[in-house]
């Protein structure tokens, strides 16, 4: 396994987290499908594999998929670094969702009791409130770590801008800041870099990746004939905008690379995800034991310039303005003279 510093801070995760929110069982059974027994094979051997760094939610199986994971690394509580999520709604009142401080305080609570610790390492807000505001937020967090109940904070699915703002209000106002955000990022996904990514880099924000596999679209798996298969994951979880028939061809490709190097279509996608420099962890969420041994031989897999090069050709989404302007414009005499 290889490790890394998540962003500025000095929390030191593995380069392959390990996500269970396939842990429990609920409303989706294309998802929630794994149970305890079955959870402590998998989580036994992400530990035995060198994984310090794992990741569940507050929204998982109704708090089942947390109930699991605490259970499980009671024993080894002091060695890895766990992370959970809020702001999805998990009870019938107006005031049980979103990122409040009523709201935060009380999930940061049932999280605590249902992963049965005193702290969580990275508290996780899961989604933007634009019920909110942004202050309020951030103070809860920031008082949440100054008590002790969380050591460092995070969001996922923020916009550039928003995470932009709040990083700067964390500093001026000396709170905790973000040290991660958590994003979905793929090789049929790669939005986050236009304006995400610049700013993680910029910000010392490390990044986190959620379903790096696209649902599972970029293990092999699945093709043009059976996509719609209603027995398949995908067709009753299929919430990305990716253009499948675009997203075949992709993969026609990575199964070219992955043929050329005895590996499987889920290694290279995974593989290029930890070539990006920008990205600190990749989240692996498996509900077969034989999934997690496949996601966990892509560390060792390290593709030449030229295959990454080629990857990135392929899937490199369309500039977005202002950045095509400001990369049409940039005065070439004066970046000539500055290499």
């Amino acid at each position: 396994m290889k490790y890394v510093q998540l962003g500025k801070s000095g929390l030191i995760v593995s380069k392959l987290a390990f996500g269970a929110m396939t842990f429990g069982s609920g409303n989706i059974p294309s998802v929630y499908k794994v149970g305890q027994d079955h959870a402590q094979e998998l989580v036994e051997r992400a530990l035995e594999a060198g994984i310090n760094f794992f990741d569940t939610a507050d929204g998982y199986a109704d708090g089942q998929s947390e109930e699991i994971l605490g259970r499980l690394l009671q024993a080894r509580r002091k060695e890895v670094v766990i992370a959970t999520k809020a702001g999805f709604r998990n009870g019938p009142g107006l005031v049980q969702a979103g990122l409040s401080r009523k709201h935060l305080f009380a999930a940061c609570e049932a999280s605590l009791a249902r992963l049965n610790t005193d702290y969580i390492d990275l508290y996780i807000v899961h989604k933007t409130d634009p019920f909110t505001p942004l202050e309020e937020t951030l103070e809860a967090l920031n008082d949440l770590v100054r008590q002790g109940k969380v050591r460092y904070i995070g969001y996922s699915n923020w916009p550039a801008w928003m995470a932009a703002q709040a990083v700067q209000m964390q500093r001026e106002r000396g709170w905790a800041s973000f040290i991660n955000g958590q994003m979905y990022y793929s090789l049929v996904g790669r939005d986050i870099e236009h304006e995400t990514i610049p700013f993680m880099k910029n910000n010392g924000v490390g990044l986190s990746v959620w379903s790096p596999l696209a649902g599972g679209f970029l293990s092999g798996k699945y093709t043009r004939d059976n996509l719609n298969d209603p027995s398949n994951r995908l067709s009753g979880f299929d919430f990305f905008p990716h253009d499948k028939e675009w997203g075949f061809s992709v993969l026609d490709s990575v199964r070219e690379l992955a043929h050329e190097h005895g590996a499987t279509p889920a290694q290279i996608s995974l593989a290029w995800l930890l070539a990006q420099p920008q990205v600190s962890s990749v989240l692996v969420g498996s509900s077969k034991l034989s999934q997690l041994e496949d996601n966990l031989r892509a560390v060792e897999l390290n593709l030449p310039a030229e295959q990454l090069a080629t990857l990135d050709r392929l899937t490199r989404p369309t500039p977005l303005y202002p950045n095509w302007f400001a990369a049409m414009s940039l005065d070439a005499n004066v970046a000539e003279a500055l290499k």
